[in-house]
């Protein structure tokens, strides 16, 4: 049934959070510490506000100021002081901390400040500001420190410029009753005009129009994703928790390459790498594991005693390359062969073993790549290597601990196949045995991916996959849209949100449908 925007606001259900900012760009909100010079505070901050990683008493902040653009007042801006200032209202009147950042072109004149000492479960407001110029206000809120009865988290994937408007970000910005915006990767894309969409006829070309390899180039589409005023919105309006994928660097990334990666005409695979890894770290509001460390995105959050959330890097961290056919029945079995890596997969279950015995109700792993099996291993051949039915023994090792240590209420949020699923996640989901499709018997687990922001789906018939898989319990392979999580201790309830078009920019969206996973059930039921 579409939905107005009206409607979805009658419908949204209160979970304590304040309204949405309003709209009002580049305005002079109270005093500066910063000697003001002429403009606009438009001008300045060309690509807006944003929040990200909260925690109970911290969240990250992050601004750009916009240089000038010759290069002697280029460099005159260097060491350029920026104000922050947080607040308890959107008029910025009830300041409760601030201070002075200084950025230069070393990081961009990017702006990233982790800001401690926080009420948990609190919303709070901010804003950036140049010599008496200020940014627009963004809203941000911390998590709870215990407690928490409910919580919604829209869950969001594969945006590709050219590929389209990004309405799903408008749609979800609009929503009084997200808590947090979860993305699981492909942010943005490496690719040229045409590869993977073409925005000439919406006047959406890629910047730079070639595909991205340098620190300047990635910093480039890292910048013109953030012009786009659906994107910004959704920054100005909720904190982020995101994980890189493949395309924030090249297709189908691993440890030591791509297949997007030719080293004897594109250069080393590590300097391109450590560009695109240092331009995500400038441009988007992710707190570093350690101070200069823009190699690990895998981490882990607490939402009380609801659901603590723990995301994961199936590309870059441990990955190896993919077998060398889909019939590599060898390399699919190979158990040397890993997705996670060692010291990532020890500390998934780590973090999976403290979540459970801290008390936490629900346990969420965002990643990037399809976790429930396409294909069935007994055959021999997978269709699709590049996911987790490429690397069994990795999968196989995970479902043995949820298993043997009867770790419950897991759920597993995906990205990267620009596309709607729905998985029971058992072990051997093709053996009537080990697996009934009609109780759920055999599940220990659940999976929800989300469908693509912008990027295509392949439009693949699925009704085969359905009679044929029975674990598999939706799947779309043509709409864009989103996930939203509605999270209580009794449940968790998924709906998938479709956008009417990405053609020109809509808001219009439409319920396709809708699941939930009951706790201590780790399986799934299709609800009205």
């Amino acid at each position: 049934m579409p939905l107005t925007r009206r409607r979805f606001l009658q419908g949204a259900a209160p979970l304590g959070l304040s309204t949405l900012v309003p709209s009002c760009g580049g305005v002079d909100i109270g005093p500066s510490l910063l000697e003001p010079e002429p403009g606009s505070g438009e001008s300045r901050f060309m690509h807006g506000v944003a929040s990200g990683d909260p925690l109970a008493d911290a969240v990250i902040l992050w601004t750009r100021v916009t240089p000038p653009e010759t290069e002697e007042e280029r460099e005159q801006s260097e060491g350029m002081d920026v104000e922050w200032r947080v607040a308890l209202d959107a008029d910025m009147a009830e300041i409760v901390v601030g201070g002075i950042e200084t950025t230069d072109s070393s990081r961009d004149f990017t702006v990233k400040v982790d800001v401690i000492g926080l009420e948990p479960g609190t919303t709070y407001y901010f804003d950036f500001g140049v010599r008496g110029l200020r940014s627009v206000v963004g809203r941000t809120r911390t998590l709870p420190a215990e407690g928490a009865s409910r919580a919604r988290i829209a869950v969001t994937s594969c945006a590709n410029y050219p590929a389209g408007y990004f309405n799903v970000y408008r749609i979800i910005a609009e929503r009084t009753d997200v808590d947090l915006v979860v993305h699981v990767g492909d942010y943005l894309y490496e690719f040229p005009n045409g590869s993977l969409g073409d925005g000439t006829a919406i006047g959406r070309l890629p910047s730079p129009d070639h595909e991205a390899l340098s620190l300047e180039d990635y910093r480039t589409r890292h910048a013109q994703y953030k012009a786009d005023p659906d994107l910004q919105e959704l920054h100005r309006q909720h904190p982020f928790i995101a994980v890189w994928d493949d395309h924030e660097v090249a297709d189908n990334a691993y440890r030591s390459g791509a297949d997007n990666h030719q080293s004897d005409s594109e250069g080393d695979w590590e300097a391109r790498k450590e560009s695109a890894t240092r331009a995500y770290f400038e441009w988007m509001p992710i707190r570093a594991f350690s101070p200069g460390d823009m190699q690990r995105v895998y981490r882990a959050f607490k939402f009380g005693d609801l659901f603590d959330l723990i995301m994961l890097d199936t590309r870059l961290a441990g990955r190896d390359a993919l077998i060398s056919g889909n019939c590599d029945v060898e390399g699919i079995q190979d158990a040397t062969r890993t997705l996670l890596g060692s010291e990532q997969e020890e500390w998934l279950l780590s973090e999976l073993r403290a979540s459970s015995a801290r008390g936490a109700r629900w346990h969420l792993v965002g990643q990037q790549v399809m976790f429930g099996q396409l294909s069935d291993l007994a055959r021999g051949c997978v269709t699709e290597p590049d996911q987790w039915d490429g690397y069994a023994p990795s999968r196989a090792r995970l479902f043995s601990a949820l298993r043997d240590e009867a770790l419950d209420n897991v759920v597993i949020l995906t990205g990267d196949a620009h596309s709607s699923w729905a998985f029971d996640l058992a072990e051997q989901p093709f053996d009537p045995v080990r697996y009934d499709g009609a109780t759920g018997a055999g599940s220990l687990a659940v999976e929800f991916v989300a469908p693509g922001v912008s990027s295509p789906g392949d439009g693949a018939a699925v009704d085969e996959l359905l009679a044929t898989h029975p674990h598999l319990k939706f799947a779309e392979t043509t709409r864009r849209g989103y996930v939203l999580l509605d999270l209580t201790p009794e449940r968790i309830q998924a709906e998938w949100y479709f956008v009417r078009t990405v053609d020109e920019r809509d808001t219009v969206e439409e319920l396709g449908a809708a699941f939930e996973v009951r706790a201590g059930e780790n399986r799934l039921e299709r609800i009205s």
